[in-house]
């Protein structure tokens, strides 16, 4: 890579230094290097537009595990700026981990299975039929039920895996498929800055949007004895719990950041997403809105009295919500799980991604469960290789957990959903008491 003293692309540094917080948003950083979107035909679709104006170092290499030095070299060069110093790579944990799934999974066919799209098929098909018996012939609990495990089958599988892009190599498909976060609720836009964001900084409270999520009410991450953000009700966290995830339906459907597609969470990573890419995608988020809030929210007022419509709104919400958010909150909530992949609460030691994106994260059951949850119980794979198809995951499990373990590196395994949520609600009744040791504060 191009170091920001030398020359980047016949771009040297005395010629043109740029400033990260500065930075327009036709330009991207990566690894001290700047350079200019204006031209670039990504293969990967212009989603990457969205990420302009940032340093998108970590996220680049997030995505493009298989990196080639001369990938870059397609891009063209228009100065250098500061250079990213916390996460290293290149080490020999990630040279040899990349080589042997690459020997399973060759980069250039990591996208869907057959198996995977017939189960995408599937659940859209089950999403269809129960969003229109739901508005067509009228909500009832057993239909809220089903309409809520369906959607929530769609936020795991199918806008999940578009929205790494890991469906197909034609991003117009991962494009149209990732739209599916809108119509469970959410914001393809919005999931994008967030999700990115916690993958690129899993478990750093000061920049990963999900480790602060439910703060002050809940707390996922172990803040030290004395912190401001505990208090004596946390203790008792583990109990209410469940009441807490069952307002995600809430929280993200009636959201003023629907609107103006700005990811507030995000913005403590250091990452603008204000830029006209974003900006142009309103029209289409708000009109989704309008129509995913139609059918959930406004149809049953016109087969029921209101409180029976309102019950049933809330019915569903409260399906929806437990559907999708016990899955993500097992993912990095667990006990053992690193909360402090830098080294201590004001310390900022530079750590090899990969090994952190291992120790933040722990995998559970196996193909079964993958098939049921988008391949989010191999969460150690997915976060490793986010743009690889959940299919895969099962395949290259064992080989992940070997170079694991032969290069020290903790793999935290579960061998069902059980042993993973009763780990997990340790954790969380541990973090709420205050009685896991946070690493020391340095001299």
């Amino acid at each position: 890579n191009n170091e920001s003293s030398g020359n980047a692309g016949g771009v040297t540094a005395s010629s043109v230094k740029k400033d990260l917080k500065t930075l327009p948003e036709n330009e991207i950083a990566i690894d001290g290097v700047v350079y200019t979107l204006d031209g670039f035909n990504h293969p990967g679709g212009d989603m990457i537009k969205a990420f302009g104006g940032n340093d998108v170092s970590v996220h680049y290499r997030m995505i493009h595990p298989f990196h080639a030095p001369g990938t870059l070299k397609k891009m063209t060069a228009v100065g250098v700026t500061s250079k990213q110093t916390d996460y290293s790579f290149g080490s020999e944990f990630e040279k040899e981990l990349t080589a042997a799934v690459a020997k399973i999974v060759k980069p250039n066919q990591r996208f869907a299975t057959p198996g995977f799209w017939f189960r995408l098929c599937f659940y859209i098909g089950f999403y269809s039929l129960c969003l229109f018996s739901y508005v067509v012939y009228g909500s009832s609990l057993s239909l809220c039920i089903a309409l809520g495990v369906a959607q929530s089958f769609i936020g795991l599988n199918c806008q999940h895996d578009a929205n790494h892009g890991a469906i197909s190599p034609y991003p117009i498909i991962n494009e149209i498929l990732g739209f599916g976060a809108d119509l469970i609720g959410g914001s393809k836009y919005l999931w994008i800055q967030q999700h990115w964001t916690h993958h690129a900084f899993t478990n750093d409270v000061n920049r990963d949007p999900d480790a602060s999520s439910c703060d002050p009410f809940f707390l996922f991450h172990n803040y030290p004895t004395g912190s401001p953000m505990r208090t004596a009700i946390h203790a008792l966290q583990h109990f209410y719990m469940l009441p807490v995830l069952s307002f995600y339906w809430l929280s993200s459907v009636f959201n003023s950041t629907a609107f103006t597609l700005t990811h507030e969470g995000s913005k403590q990573a250091g990452c603008r997403f204000e830029n006209s890419y974003i900006k142009s995608k309103r029209p289409i988020a708000i009109g989704l809105r309008f129509f995913y809030l139609a059918c959930t929210a406004l149809s049953p007022f016109f087969h029921h009295d209101w409180k029976t419509a309102l019950f049933h709104v809330w019915f569903l919400s409260v399906a929806e919500s437990l559907s999708l958010s016990i899955p993500f909150a097992l993912s990095h909530n667990f006990e053992g799980s690193e909360r402090y992949p830098f080294g201590g609460p004001d310390k900022h030691d530079t750590v090899d991604w990969y090994k952190s994106q291992v120790e933040t994260s722990c995998t559970y059951g196996g193909f079964i469960s993958g098939c049921l949850c988008g391949g989010l119980n191999f969460q150690i794979e997915h976060h490793l290789f986010p743009r690889m198809c959940s299919a895969w995951y099962p395949y290259i499990q064992p080989t992940v957990m070997e170079v694991c373990k032969k290069h020290g590196v903790r793999y935290t395994y579960y061998p069902t959903f059980f042993n993973n949520w009763m780990s997990t609600v340790s954790y969380i009744a541990s973090v709420g008491r205050g009685s896991i040791p946070v690493p020391k504060k340095s001299d």
